[in-house]
């Protein structure tokens, strides 16, 4: 009995992002209207009402009703942002071998792989280099071995 809310759905519209954001850590994320939307109603104990971001329509989706919870479980990298972890009570970074990795984006992204090798992979990694993460503080959980194929 949880509320759960990805990343994915917090991507930021191509036309709000900086010119250089491609260069930024995360610029391509609305970590702002995340924060909003989502921390700052869980932190209150309030609904969470939100609208997810479709990168494939380039537009916010319909809005979202998350019921007030004692635990909210936040999914995606972007999620340790550093503005952020103040909203959290615990972190969790998973992991995996490089080659796992890649295995389960190219059974995942299908043929948009080598775009998403070539652009948001090395994007993904500058982010985690930036803010030094998984952070110290953070528990760390090897994936490689525990999910399905």
């Amino acid at each position: 009995s949880c509320a759960l809310v990805h990343m994915d759905d917090y991507y930021m519209p191509f036309e709000k992002r900086s010119q250089n954001w491609m260069e930024i850590p995360a610029g391509n994320m609305d970590l702002e209207r995340f924060r909003d939307e989502v921390l700052e109603s869980a932190r209150q104990g309030k609904e969470i009402h939100y609208r997810p971001y479709s990168c494939w329509k380039g537009q916010l989706g319909e809005e979202q009703l998350l019921p007030p919870t004692s635990l909210l479980v936040v999914e995606g990298s972007y999620s340790h942002h550093p503005m952020l972890r103040e909203y959290y009570d615990r972190t969790f970074f998973l992991t995996c071998e490089k080659e796992e990795q890649v295995r389960r984006l190219q059974q995942r992204e299908g043929d948009y792989f080598p775009r998403f090798q070539q652009i948001w992979m090395p994007l993904e990694e500058r982010y985690h280099a930036a803010f030094g993460l998984p952070a110290a503080d953070t528990l760390v959980l090897d994936t490689g071995s525990i999910l399905p194929d």
